[in-house]
């Protein structure tokens, strides 16, 4: 059995294709132009959440954190994710989400399904709770291996001992620090060559199957 299992978030977890663009379709705004420029490497990943900030700010300048909270507070657990997540716990498994989503969105996930630790990325609020524009930086998208290993060193776990679970080559990374990776319902072909397993129902329970 696994002593920790890491969990991308979105699509994973959550049954959005991405909490950036679950705000984004809220407001009615597109970032392709921005994704481009960061996938061309000419913006790094903070600018990327900067610029996806400024779009939202565009439609309400004084937009807060609680407006954020109420519109990702729509977004729905996968199916199977709480029992999937309490049955590892019942069993001693650590569990995590590591993810370059929106942490208010994590955050909540790892409140509701009791989870050990989070990581996903943040925003600059001032006294009033509005954002500056200035977001937080906690999970490179292409980082997710140092946040693994960072929770490995945090609970004494060798590479053996963690499972980690995701859906985009973006999580490849965090299969790299596992000692088993998991691919669930996965959105291309890199992270297909690279899992070790495959889950292509989109039932999270299935993982058990696996484990």
């Amino acid at each position: 059995m696994a002593k920790l299992v890491v969990f991308d978030m979105d699509g994973v977890l959550v049954d959005i294709e991405s909490s950036w663009v679950y705000v984004h379709r809220h407001f009615g705004v597109d970032n392709e132009h921005s994704l481009q420029a960061y996938l061309r490497g000419e913006i790094d990943d903070l600018e990327f959440i900067r610029r996806d900030v400024a779009l939202w700010m565009e439609r309400d300048p004084t937009l807060t954190m609680d407006r954020l909270k109420r519109i990702l507070s729509t977004a729905p657990l996968m199916k199977g994710a709480r029992e999937t997540v309490e049955i590892l716990r019942m069993k001693g498994a650590k569990t995590a989400i590591v993810s370059a989503g929106i942490d208010i969105l994590a955050e909540r996930v790892a409140i509701e399904l009791e989870m050990d630790m989070f990581f996903a990325n943040g925003f600059v609020a001032d006294c009033l709770g509005r954002l500056t524009g200035e977001g937080i930086l906690n999970v490179r998208l292409d980082g997710k291996d140092q946040k693994v290993q960072m929770l490995a060193n945090m609970f004494g776990f060798d590479k053996s001992g963690i499972v980690s679970v995701g859906n985009s080559r973006y999580d490849i990374p965090m299969f790299d620090a596992s000692g088993l990776g998991i691919a669930f319902c996965p959105e291309d072909d890199d992270i297909l060559q690279r899992a070790d397993r495959v889950v292509h129902e989109k039932d999270l329970r299935r993982i058990l199957d696996i484990l």
